[in-house]
């Protein structure tokens, strides 16, 4: 089996290191990660200026190809470029700190996954939370036992699949878990803080304190319970219940004068 593996994290990350040793045991690995970290940069891609490559070694021998873009660019290099072959499994993370809830639309772990499915490939984002030093090879050893097993689903184009580690607690992981997205906000904040040459800076984040309301059956809830998550994604954002009550209803709109 050929496996495109990327993260968000860049390409020396211990999440993706721990990843590609765990995968080479289901397969041959290609990594074309980014060459610095791209968290948060969800689905953006480079198109005003060339994207650069350079070919990263390990022990002497070949590792991976560092790509100075987003996930979604790796992604793209990875199946047009730099694998043998198009890939059988595409592969993204392992990314420090989880990806639930909202954080998934502004993921660019998942975005590699994303662009994955755009190609019709099966794609999988994987991530570990963090309030606790992580323990990335175990984590790995989950993902790569759950991978072969959720490829044994009927594939659906423009699907993939997001799976959470949680935390490393003692007794933790308790089992694995079906979850659905999230999509309530959380207690954000932004914080004002003011530079030594008296301007004001912002600097975005999450309130802690506060009780998020994490519903039963959510991939916030079962994660934050000790559970493994696995929740299917699409990519197709058309609320096709709704554009369907709107035609069988006979809405008409008019072209403004």
């Amino acid at each position: 089996m050929r496996i495109l593996l990327t993260n968000d994290d860049g390409i020396h990350a211990p999440g993706l290191r721990a990843l590609r040793e765990a995968l080479a045991t289901l397969g041959e690995v290609q990594v074309v990660a980014p060459a610095a970290e791209q968290s948060g940069v969800a689905l953006s891609i480079t198109y005003l200026h060339p994207l650069t490559a350079r070919e990263e070694l390990k022990d002497g021998g070949h590792y991976g190809w560092a790509v100075a873009g987003s996930p979604a660019d790796c992604v793209k290099l990875g199946v047009l470029k730099f694998c043998k072959g198009r890939p059988d499994l595409i592969v993204s993370g392992i990314n420090s700190g989880a990806n639930v809830g909202i954080n998934v639309l502004y993921s660019g772990t998942v975005a590699g996954a994303i662009e994955g499915a755009f190609f019709g490939i099966p794609s999988f984002a994987v991530s570990h939370a963090m309030d606790n030093p992580p323990d990335y090879a175990r984590a790995a050893r989950i993902a790569c036992g759950l991978i072969p097993e959720l490829m044994k689903q009927p594939h659906i184009p423009g699907t993939l699949w997001n799976i959470n580690v949680p935390r490393n607690q003692p007794g933790w992981p308790l089992g694995v878990r079906l979850a659905s997205m999230g999509v309530k906000r959380y207690a954000e904040l932004i914080e004002e803080r003011v530079d030594p040459r008296g301007r004001p800076y912002f600097w975005s984040g999450i309130d802690a304190r506060e009780d998020r309301n994490m519903d039963t059956g959510t991939d916030l809830r079962e994660l934050g319970d000790g559970y493994v998550t696995v929740t299917p994604l699409r990519f197709d954002l058309t609320h096709h219940d709704r554009l369907g009550t709107l035609r069988a209803n006979g809405l008409t709109l008019e072209l403004p004068q």
